[in-house]
């Protein structure tokens, strides 16, 4: 189950700690959001080190869709619902930043970089895409309306997002990564403050970032309740249309769209991890009815970490950890989000201000109606009576029979059939 980045891209290896470091800042995960952390405290003349238990960009990131923008489905009515005009402005501004970093550092790596259209379509709904023009409006931005995008059924509307970008993220991370101070394999086994005990070594640093997707530390932050994770799933089709942009449905279920070399990448079926849902088949549906002549060449799944009200935390881990630094909620958007992360983390950790500080801080409220959804999933799954159970907090494991995994409902930790962990939060393998 290899997406088409890794089939189509490789990585350089690192090699594991094996002695004691003393480092400025440690990162702590080596995936898009991890690499981009060290990359540009690196670029500011910072001394940092970056740890991955495995491979660097062997877990979540490559299996994104690899979509650079700052279209994050209909979001910005709703933020300027929930936080007003000046932060929804803020929002905007921030991912359009981090579009911008990656349009200058991609002009001189081969890293597949084509500028796009993104668009956000509905089926049913002219009236949400109407609201979300004029939420674009009232923050300055000129959203573009299309009632015919190039897709393979009628929709009732699209809005599109100009000069966005789409690109090949691990023949990225493998350019951002050369001249970086990485170690692979190496798991931190114990955090204290200014401190990680790792498998080689302990790492002393005076300030350390957690990008690990889901965040490891339980007693502090709360994400475990702040955070729930969803799977999608992604096929790769060959003698499929070019469609010109990139495609999502404003349903959580819906279809993506997007080509790369000549390929349609078709995805979707969103449901929470350990929770049914139709997955390849639903897709697969799809396919048979309205590309019959296409033919598969790749096939993957993704999982997404989402917060309570569609913002990531990024910033403090929590207002007791001064020296502790986290990034994931990205909902969906990591690619973006991840650059945004560090920039504002690099900013952080220098001492700048930076406008977006209060907009992504972890610490924010935690007032939201997903709140009492992910306690009421996380009480179900621990007072569930099953076996087996996941290591993190005990919920109930859930079998996936599709993935032939066991999946947990509650924070989303997966396992092979054979115990061996696959996706966080949860740190080690199951017993069978």
């Amino acid at each position: 189950m290899d997406s088409v980045w890794t089939q189509t891209g490789s990585l350089p290896g690192f090699e594991p700690l094996q002695k004691d470091l003393k480092t400025d800042v440690l990162i702590i995960g080596g995936g898009m959001a991890g690499l981009l952390c060290a990359f540009q405290l690196s670029q500011a003349g910072v001394d940092c080190a970056l740890a991955e238990a495995d491979r660097i960009c062997g877990g979540i990131t490559k299996n994104t869709t690899a979509k650079i923008t700052s279209q994050h489905g209909l979001i910005y009515h709703k933020l300027i619902d929930t936080f007003g005009t000046e932060k929804a402005r803020l929002y905007l501004e921030a991912n359009q930043q981090a579009l911008e970093v990656y349009r200058t550092l991609s002009q001189k790596l081969d890293c597949g970089f084509e500028e796009k259209t993104s668009f956000v379509y509905s089926l049913d709904s002219r009236r949400e895409i109407e609201e979300e023009l004029a939420a674009l409006d009232r923050i300055g931005f000129r959203g573009e309306f299309t009632a015919e995008p190039p897709l393979p059924f009628s929709v009732a509307g699209a809005v599109g997002f100009p000069s966005q970008a789409q690109f090949h993220p691990l023949k990225f991370a493998a350019a951002i990564a050369k001249g970086l101070r990485i170690f692979e394999h190496t798991k931190v086994l114990e955090l204290m403050p200014g401190r990680a005990v790792t498998s080689g070594g302990t790492v002393t640093a005076e300030k350390i970032i957690i990008a690990t997707h889901f965040p490891m530390l339980n007693k502090h932050g709360g994400y475990f309740i702040k955070l729930y994770q969803i799977r999608s799933y992604v096929i790769a089709l060959e003698n499929a249309p070019d469609v010109g942009g990139m495609y999502v449905d404003t349903q959580e279920k819906g279809l993506s769209f997007r080509n790369y070399d000549g390929l349609l990448l078709l995805g979707g079926e969103s449901h929470r991890t350990g929770k049914k849902g139709e997955g390849w088949q639903g897709v697969e549906r799809f396919v048979r009815r309205y590309y019959p002549n296409a033919c598969e060449t790749a096939r993957w799944a993704a999982q997404d970490c989402m917060s309570l009200d569609g913002i990531p935390y990024i910033g403090q881990y929590s207002r007791k950890t001064p020296n502790l630094y986290v990034a994931s909620g990205f909902n969906k958007w990591g690619m973006t989000s991840s650059m945004a992360a560090a920039l504002l983390l690099r900013d952080m950790v220098l001492g700048r201000d930076s406008p977006y500080r209060d907009l992504f801080s972890p610490s924010r409220t935690v007032r939201r109606p997903q709140l009492a959804i992910n306690g009421l999933e996380s009480v179900l799954g621990m007072l569930t009576p099953t076996v087996p159970r996941c290591p993190h907090m005990g919920c109930a494991l859930k079998y996936n029979a599709q993935e032939r995994s066991w999946d947990c409902p509650c924070h989303g930790s997966r396992f092979d059939e054979n115990g061996t962990l696959l996706d966080n939060p949860a740190t080690d393998d199951k017993r069978m």
